[in-house]
């Protein structure tokens, strides 16, 4: 008995003196290798397996120990350590590989360009992280002998549970994904969709805010966002206006001549506005239609809007200038008397 005291306290103390000693050749090593390249990711790899090195051979120096004391079983005792030292070794292992392959994430999300798809891949860490701990907690149980069909069982079924309880959430988040591959749109830009006339302020996992031109904060989910159509303005490069403007059919016919050039030379002292066309189109029940284009080019809202309220001032002015006049609906009933 007194035998194996010795070599257990041997063992034990041979192990930690090995551990330190191993650690600290080892980071010498490590140091020198990480010293020859400019990437910060292989020296926090570097810190992380030091880190690890040290309690994991403290855990195997000291169940060694424990093993060589050959201890009669009393009350499962040897089972109780056993189970305990293969738990240590379960977080220390876990834990290990979830730094590293965590850190190789972010160091990948970091030398992307998109932000939107770097945002991505760093959503993705949580997921990660929890497949690798239900990994090694399966790989634990079945190492201590549990039954796993009647885990399996219960899993699949809980599967089943909660992939129809999860049902949407998950849609949500492929949604997600899909909004930051394919970006129909981006923090920042001004878009309408279904009515909504406002400006994206965070894409989220589940649903987009954004912030109405009058104000109010509206969240939509990424569901309506894909199934709908979107027209992002911040895309536009230039906007195309299409007016129709109405003379009375009172107006001359050298009068109706003028008014193309007119409208020419009002859109073109606008500024912030390209001249395209203006026609006469059509004899309307009340009126004599005209046709005014003109682009806008900036996908700046409030300029836009600013350069058509002056066109439509100007044209206001200009025909009350030439005495041409305004339709507006009218209709004329001639009543014949036979008696």
């Amino acid at each position: 008995m007194y035998n194996r005291l010795i070599v257990s306290a041997s063992v034990l103390v041979l192990g930690y003196v090995i551990t330190a000693l191993g650690s600290k050749i080892l980071r010498n090593i490590l140091k020198r290798i990480s010293g020859n390249t400019k990437t910060q990711t292989d020296d926090y790899i570097f810190k992380v397996l030091l880190e690890t090195l040290r309690p994991l051979g403290i855990a195997i120096s000291t169940f060694a120990s424990w093993k060589i004391l050959q201890i009669n079983n009393i009350a499962g005792v040897n089972e109780t350590i056993l189970g305990l030292f293969k738990f240590i070794l379960l977080i220390l292992i876990v834990r290990l590989i979830n730094r590293i392959i965590l850190r190789l994430i972010s160091s990948w999300a970091q030398r992307i360009d998109d932000n939107a798809v770097s945002t991505m891949i760093k959503s993705l860490s949580p997921m990660v992280r929890a497949a690798i701990w239900s990994i090694g907690v399966v790989f634990y149980l079945n190492n201590m002998g549990v039954q796993m069909a009647a885990l399996w069982a219960l899993l699949s079924a809980g599967g089943i549970g909660a992939g129809l309880a999860l049902k949407e959430p998950v849609q949500e988040f492929f949604e997600y994904i899909t909004i930051l591959l394919d970006k129909p749109f981006q923090n920042g830009q001004f878009i309408h969709i279904d009515g909504v006339w406002a400006k994206v302020e965070r894409v989220g996992v589940r649903s987009t805010r954004m912030r109405s031109i009058n104000g109010e904060i509206i969240v939509m989910s990424n569901s309506n966002l894909t199934n709908g159509v979107i027209s992002n303005y911040a895309e536009m490069e230039s906007r195309r206006l299409v007016h129709k403007i109405g003379v009375v059919y009172d107006t001359k016919h050298s009068e109706m001549k003028k008014i193309p050039e007119l409208m020419k030379n009002i859109v073109s002292r606008t500024e912030n506005a390209i001249f395209d066309r203006c026609h006469f189109i059509n004899f309307g029940e009340s009126s004599l239609d005209f046709e005014l284009v003109y682009y806008i080019p900036t996908n700046d809202y409030l300029l836009a809007m600013n350069a058509q309220q002056q066109i439509n001032l100007e044209i206001m002015n200009e025909f009350e200038r030439e005495g041409i006049e305004f339709a507006f609906p009218t209709r004329t009933i001639q009543v014949q008397n036979n008696l």
